[in-house]
């Protein structure tokens, strides 16, 4: 049994995609050709929005739009502490300073109450001043877009979607995009849309961000705005007007993503199914099984459970021959690298605790009914 079977999709298309890379191969466009543009309509379709940008990775696609809107030394950005590094990392990264808010206890996303309390004490203080805030969709689901938009535009706060293991979910019928300045993405393969290497992308309604950003991501290239504003005597291709990186997306892992979009809304409804009959069977048998915002449609990159024995729960499970995971048994603000952003002592007791009690189980589209049994089994005979 497998924690995230990708070889089981792999499987469905394979023909399709060993066509679509020999095509790439045979193109000789190998970064930035034009599946790239295609793959960069269809997700910017799939979401109602603008503009799609695409870029190596979904740490890129993080630090992209806080560089457009030139972020850095004295700006603070407020993000939650239970999530992967990567979210907070990209904050001091650009000399910014990351300020941890606390999360729901139901649904792992960021408290509206806690995010408007960091940014109370953060001007109190008055020795930052309040920039961004990053929303993270964790394990697939929403957070609570509407309540921390708000706070945005009342506090004058540019807001990213950190949608990187949600793309596709929904509040309302509504993507992250729609409330966010941008929205981000990643494909790393066990993403729920997931590439065979890495990748990213950003999605957002901001012409000129989308155009900004899309020239950081090749070292600040000469915009179509650039170009009409300035006389330039000679080919502009190799001008940079400000200061980038080099974070373009593989052509082949473009054409990958294409055949797999063609499978996702299926995809979402299978790992909903399987997310389902898991919380039918476990329900009121631990802890806690997930739950999903009002109005929200997960797109269940993880299904967690919480359990008061958590650790011995996972040692059972280990020697049933199951996999599982733990996220995240150490939050940012207690990790070595953000001593010293860590927040008031007691600050952020909804994500301390959900750090001890966590558990992610056997989760993707092509879980069989048999090993998902197996799973439940386990779970529930587990006594400790």
């Amino acid at each position: 049994m497998q924690f995230i079977d990708l070889q089981a999709q792999r499987r469905r298309i394979e023909t399709e995609i060993n066509s679509a890379v020999q095509r790439v191969i045979e193109s000789g466009r190998y970064v930035l050709g034009p599946e790239v543009g295609e793959l960069e309509k269809q997700l910017a379709a799939w979401c109602g929005a603008k503009h799609s940008v695409s870029c190596a990775n979904g740490t890129d696609a993080l630090s992209l739009p806080l560089m457009a809107w030139e972020v850095g030394p004295g700006d603070a950005v407020f993000c939650p502490s239970f999530t992967f590094v990567a979210t907070a990392q990209v904050v001091p990264a650009l000399g910014a300073t990351p300020v941890f808010v606390d999360i729901h206890a139901d649904t792992y996303n960021m408290d509206p109450a806690s995010l408007e309390a960091a940014i109370a004490r953060v001007k109190a203080e008055g020795k930052l001043t309040p920039r961004v805030v990053i929303a993270v969709d964790l394990f697939g689901q929403p957070a609570d877009y509407p309540a921390i938009k708000a706070i945005c535009d009342r506090e004058g706060l540019k807001l990213i979607a950190d949608n990187a293991q949600g793309y596709g979910c929904t509040l309302n019928g509504k993507y992250s995009s729609d409330w966010a300045d941008i929205s981000t993405t990643s494909f790393f393969p066990a993403k729920p849309l997931g590439c065979y290497g890495d990748g990213g992308a950003m999605v957002t309604n901001d012409s000129r961000l989308a155009e900004l950003v899309e020239s950081l991501r090749v070292y600040g290239k000469v915009t179509p705005t650039d170009a009409a504003q300035r006389n330039f005597h000679h080919d502009p291709k190799y001008l940079s007007l400000r200061i980038g990186m080099n974070s373009r997306l593989d052509t082949i892992q473009a054409a990958i993503l294409l055949e797999k979009l063609k499978l996702f809304a299926e995809e979402i409804e299978l790992r909903e199914k399987v997310a389902r009959r898991y919380s039918e069977a476990l329900g009121g048998k631990v802890l806690r099984v997930p739950h999903v915002i009002e109005g929200g449609q997960s797109v269940w990159a993880q299904y967690v459970i919480e359990h008061k024995n958590r650790d011995g729960l996972q040692a059972h499970l280990t020697a049933s021959g199951i996999p599982s995971m733990v996220y995240y048994p150490v939050p940012i603000h207690q990790q070595d690298f953000a001593a010293r952003f860590a927040p008031p002592a007691g600050s952020l007791p909804v994500t301390e605790t959900a750090s001890c009690h966590v558990l992610a189980l056997p989760m993707h589209p092509y879980l069989s009914t048999e090993d998902q049994d197996r799973v439940i089994a386990a779970v529930l005979g587990f006594n400790g």
